[in-house]
C-alpha cells in the first residue's frame, strides 16, 4: 500500500516534510476516496499466520475437492515465513516454513496433480518460483523445489505477484505470470524435465508502475494486472507480441481507489462473467463485465460474526458447490487488520454477494 503525501504546519505556517514533526506541530493528511458499496458480512475466516504485528498475510488461493466440495482447500501466504494451508473450517492443516513468498497460486495439471506455485521474493535481487504439490486428501505440502527463471545477466529484480495460466504449447504443465515490483510481468512455461519442474523464461511486458495483482482467463487467453497507483490492463497472450489494453482505470468512472491490489474471476459461459479487484484504497471490492468493462458493482465486508476486512491484499474467487456453507462459489479475502489477532483471510459466500447487488 502506498501512503499519502503528509505535511505539517509549523509555528510559521510553512510547510515542512513530515520528517520535522514536533509535540507541537499537527499532521495533514489528504483524505482518501470513498466509493458507494454494499455489505457483506463474512461467514467464516482462517486462523491468523504466524508472523504476528506484521504486514504478512497476502495471498490466497482456492483449491475445489469436487469428490467432497466440503473438504476443499485454501492455500495462503505468510509472506515473512512461508505458506499456510486452511480447511474451510479455517483451521490449518498444514504450513510449511519456505522464505518469503508473496503470491500464490494453484491448478490440477493432470488428474490427482495439483501444482501449488508462488512467487519468492526471499533473494531480492534475483526473482524466483518456489513450487509444491498439495495433497488433497490430507491437506499437506511437499516441497518441489525453488526455480529462478530469468536469464544469466540479468538486472537485479524482486519477485512480486503471481498467477498462473494453462499450459500453451506441448510439454508444458502451465504458464506463470511473475510480476516483478518494477511493473515487469515475465511469463515462463512450466515443463516437467527428468522428473522435476522447470521454469523457462518466454517474454516479458512492463508497467510503468509499481504491479502486483493479476489473473489468467484460461477461455480468451487473457491476463489481467493491476498496476496499484493507476488501474487494471489487459493482455492477450495468444498475440507474438504483448501489448496492454487500458481496462479499468483508478477513479470514480470505475470505483476504484488506489490501490488496486488482488484480482479474481467469476466466469460466465465462452468469455462472459465479471473480474473481481480489490479497492485497497477504500476497503472495497469491484466487480467488472469482462466483456465490456463497465462496473457491476461493489462490495464491503463487515463486521458480523466475524471481523470486517481492510487493506485488502490478495483475493481468490472459485464459482461452484463448495458444500452447504458455500453452495454456490466461495470468495476469500485477505484481512490487513485482524486486530489483535496477526492477519488472516477471510471468507464469503459467493451468492451472499450476488444477492446484495440485486436492485
Amino acid at each position: 500500500m502506498v501512503a499519502l503525501p503528509r505535511f505539517v504546519t509549523a509555528g510559521s505556517g510553512a510547510l515542512l516534510p513530515v520528517l520535522f514533526l514536533s509535540a507541537c506541530a499537527s499532521v495533514e493528511e489528504f483524505p482518501r476516496p470513498s466509493y458507494p458499496a454494499v455489505d457483506v458480512a463474512a461467514t467464516a475466516e482462517t486462523a491468523p499466520v504466524g508472523s504476528a504485528n506484521a504486514d504478512a498475510a497476502d495471498d490466497p488461493a482456492i483449491w475445489r475437492n469436487a469428490a467432497n466440495p466440503a473438504a476443499s482447500l485454501i492455500v495462503g501466504t505468510d509472506k515473512k515465513v512461508g505458506l499456510y494451508v486452511y480447511g474451510l473450517d479455517g483451521k490449518v492443516r498444514d504450513f510449511v516454513a519456505a522464505g518469503a513468498l508473496n503470491n500464490v497460486d494453484l491448478r490440477e495439471v493432470r488428474p490427482g496433480f495439483v501444482l501449488v506455485a508462488a512467487s519468492d521474493r526471499t533473494d531480492v535481487a534475483e526473482p524466483k518460483i518456489t513450487l509444491f504439490r498439495l495433497d488433497g486428501v490430507t491437506g499437506k505440502l511437499t516441497s518441489l523445489g525453488v526455480r529462478s527463471f530469468l536469464g544469466a545477466g540479468h538486472a537485479p529484480a524482486e519477485a512480486y505477484g503471481f498467477c498462473m495460466g494453462k499450459a500453451l504449447a506441448v510439454g508444458e504443465l502451465a504458464r506463470a505470470y511473475v510480476v516483478l515490483k518494477d511493473g515487469t510481468v515475465a511469463e515462463s512455461a512450466l515443463e516437467e524435465v527428468g522428473g522435476m519442474i522447470t521454469a523457462r523464461h518466454l517474454r516479458s511486458i512492463r508497467f510503468r508502475t509499481q504491479s502486483e495483482g493479476c489473473v489468467v482467463d484460461d477461455r480468451t487467453g487473457l491476463l489481467y494486472v493491476a498496476e496499484e497507483d493507476v488501474g487494471i490492463w489487459r493482455v492477450d497472450l495468444r498475440a507474438a507480441v504483448l501489448q496492454a489494453e487500458a481496462f479499468a482505470m483508478v477513479g470514480a468512472e470505475k470505483g476504484l481507489a488506489a490501490d488496486v491490489e488482488g484480482l479474481a474471476l467469476a466466469p460466465e459461459g465462452r468469455d462472459g462473467g465479471m473480474l473481481v479487484a480489490s479497492s485497497q484504497g477504500d476497503n472495497a471490492y469491484a466487480l467488472f463485465d469482462l466483456t465490456t468493462a463497465q462496473p457491476r458493482g461493489r462490495f464491503r465486508i463487515v463486521a458480523g460474526q466475524f471481523g470486517a476486512t481492510s487493506d485488502t491484499d490478495g483475493i481468490e474467487l472459485m464459482l461452484g458447490d463448495f458444500g452447504p456453507a458455500f453452495p454456490t462459489g466461495l470468495f476469500v479475502a485477505q484481512d490487513g487488520d485482524n486486530a489483535p489477532r496477526a492477519q488472516n483471510f477471510k471468507m464469503v459466500p459467493w451468492q451472499a454477494v450476488l444477492d446484495n447487488l440485486k436492485p
